[in-house]
């Protein structure tokens, strides 16, 4: 949008044009409106005389109508084409003219579940039901501690491949469940879903595109965000239970100890986890992950002697603060996990891989060389996949960082 000096006259014809939309969603937030298409591009933040220039539009105003509607009302002189232009690149626009905009089809996970099909999960009966049964299986557990189960119980068989294996299975059933369980709340509430793989730092992640969502109400958007650890809550009050009530299956403490860990993974707040997602729409931060990182990049350019404009500037005070606060959380947190996964790096893994080597290729029996065969290929393979995905996600920005060091040395 722009405004100010005023625009020069559009060439003949352009004036008469009128704008089409695909099937537009919005709401209110704060002083702006949040507007967007399930399964476009990009949801946008307009100021209001955005979202009443998009209404004039969209009632059958023409671009030049709309300019001098707007300019009237507001003193304003607005671009409208230049505007029309921006929502169509963003996926909103199907028409400018004669111009066709194809509408972004975006891909989805399980294209045939509609929303009729799971409407049932948004009932507050069935919510209030998945809250109870972690406390209850709380109290039982408590009521017996001998019930609650540790990190040992996770060593439950002295075949080393086989605990990896079972480990493995459990976690990826879990995972997946859990990432079932926001698709399916996201689904009931109309919003197109995406289960795929991805990194976070050094964790390899299943992840749920959602990012409709943004065009819910705020019940229906914290209720797909904590959805996948209300369903972990049950699957771990309901383990309790079944422990309480004296069922001795092996890998029911396997499957607790393994969802304990899954939480606190969550809570890692420095990450796009699904209790980050919360903390930043309840503090009403648009975009809380890119604002840090713009913002510790400023740091560091004022740290090394660079100009450099406080991003945050024109955010609200509360917000303001609050980001500075998130941003050294982010630092110290992101240092501990390096350092903790470095460790893990050095004193378990190549360790593992060293000793699955020498067992592989050194005088041992079939058995202890399937383990072996078995332990490197485990590990090696979710190293390759988490290396891929990495760099299918950080490639363009590692290439520029190459070339602008390549550029300085160089100019140097």
């Amino acid at each position: 949008m722009h405004d100010g000096t005023p625009a020069e006259k559009p060439a003949t014809g352009d004036g008469e044009l009128k704008v089409s939309f695909h099937a537009l969603e919005c709401r209110p937030d704060r002083n702006e409106w949040i507007v967007g298409t399930q399964g476009g591009a990009q949801v946008l933040a307009l100021p209001e005389i955005g979202m009443t220039a998009v209404r004039l539009l969209a009632a059958g105003s023409t671009v030049e109508e709309t300019r001098r509607t707007l300019r009237d009302r507001t003193g304003r002189d607005i671009d409208v084409l230049a505007f029309a232009e921006r929502l169509a690149a963003a996926g909103l626009v199907s028409l400018i003219g004669e111009r066709r905009f194809p509408a972004t089809v975006s891909a989805v996970s399980f294209p045939r579940l509609r929303p009729g099909h799971v409407r049932w999960v948004m009932n507050p009966v069935l919510q209030g039901f998945v809250l109870l049964v972690p406390v209850v299986g709380l109290l039982a557990a408590l009521s017996r501690p001998a019930v609650l189960p540790s990190y040992g119980d996770l060593l439950w068989t002295e075949y080393g491949t086989f605990t990896v294996l079972v480990q493995c299975a459990v976690a990826s059933s879990l995972i997946a469940l859990h990432e079932m369980a926001h698709l399916l709340t996201a689904r009931a509430a109309g919003v197109p879903g995406r289960i795929r793989l991805g990194t976070r730092l050094q964790f390899l992640v299943a992840q749920t595109e959602v990012s409709g969502v943004w065009l819910k109400s705020r019940r229906e958007r914290l209720t797909v965000y904590l959805s996948g650890l209300a369903l972990d809550g049950v699957i771990w009050g309901g383990c309790l239970l079944a422990r309480r009530l004296g069922v001795e299956w092996t890998l029911l403490p396997v499957i607790t100890m393994t969802l304990v860990t899954s939480l606190a993974g969550q809570c890692l707040v420095f990450m796009r986890t699904d209790l980050y997602f919360v903390i930043q729409d309840l503090t009403g931060c648009r975009d809380l992950y890119r604002d840090t990182g713009r913002y510790l990049r400023h740091v560091v350019e004022r740290t090394c002697g660079r100009p450099s404009r406080n991003p945050l500037r024109s955010l609200p005070a509360g917000e303001r603060r609050f980001l500075r606060a998130y941003a050294l959380g982010t630092v110290v947190g992101t240092a501990i996990c390096v350092f903790v996964g470095l460790r893990i790096l050095v004193e378990v893994t190549w360790p593992l891989m060293h000793r699955s080597l020498a067992h592989l290729l050194g005088p041992a029996g079939p058995w202890v060389r399937l383990d072996a065969l078995t332990s490197m290929l485990v590990v090696a393979g979710l190293q390759v996949v988490w290396a891929r995905l990495w760099w299918n996600r950080h490639a363009g920005r590692v290439g520029r960082a190459v070339r602008t060091v390549l550029e300085r040395l160089s100019g140097g």
